[in-house]
């Protein structure tokens, strides 16, 4: 953990200050802050299953300040990765990462009910901790799955929460039935820790 987070701390602060050669400590100086995560259960259940499915191009959906964005980069230095975000501070942030020397990472500001990439453009996509915020999950879902050439990954709350920023929980029942909507034939859900993971396999 704190070996990549050095890296990426690191590739941060040299993205942002335009300088190859700046330190974690010149970036403090100049007041930056890279948050480092924890992996959580259902980061680590989410890391586990990407183990299985080996996926070279990636897209994650709404990485926000990269609770699981980060240990994705660290755990798969051979997977080519996408990340978007409606907020163009965070998606800036993911991009100064790769401008300081994770060149595997791109970073862009993008709607998810919106993705501005053809069909089957990535192997996979992640959605974690997102479909709960939108207005509109069902069509953000079936965004997922039109990029996706062979699976999606999403993940959302299975408790009440406190958190005003969550306007849907989802049943068991509305996760499988939002999948097969967006044309994923036989969805698997598991159960991880106040969570659930949905997995759509593409035919």
């Amino acid at each position: 953990m704190e070996r990549y987070f050095n890296e990426l701390a690191t590739a941060f602060v040299r993205g942002r200050l335009n300088n190859p050669a700046a330190s974690i400590e010149d970036g403090m100086a100049a007041g930056l802050r890279f948050k480092q995560g924890s992996e959580l259960p259902r980061v680590r259940r989410v890391l586990s299953m990407l183990r299985a499915l080996a996926p070279e191009k990636l897209l994650d959906v709404g990485s926000g300040r990269g609770a699981f964005l980060w240990p994705l980069v660290a755990n798969f230095p051979e997977v080519q990765v996408t990340a978007i975000d409606v907020s163009e501070q965070r998606a800036s942030d993911i991009d100064a990462v790769r401008k300081g020397g994770i060149g595997r990472l791109r970073g862009f500001q993008m709607d998810v009910c919106d993705i501005a990439f053809p069909d089957a453009s990535f192997d996979g996509v992640t959605i974690l901790e997102v479909l709960e915020h939108l207005r509109d999950p069902e069509t953000a879902f079936r965004q997922a799955i039109r990029v996706a050439r062979r699976f999606v990954i999403a993940s959302v709350p299975s408790t009440q929460d406190d958190n005003p920023e969550h306007i849907h929980l989802f049943t068991v029942n509305r996760l499988r039935e939002m999948a097969v909507e967006a044309g994923c034939e036989q969805p698997k859900i598991e159960h991880v820790l106040n969570h659930r993971i949905l997995i759509c396999i593409k035919p």
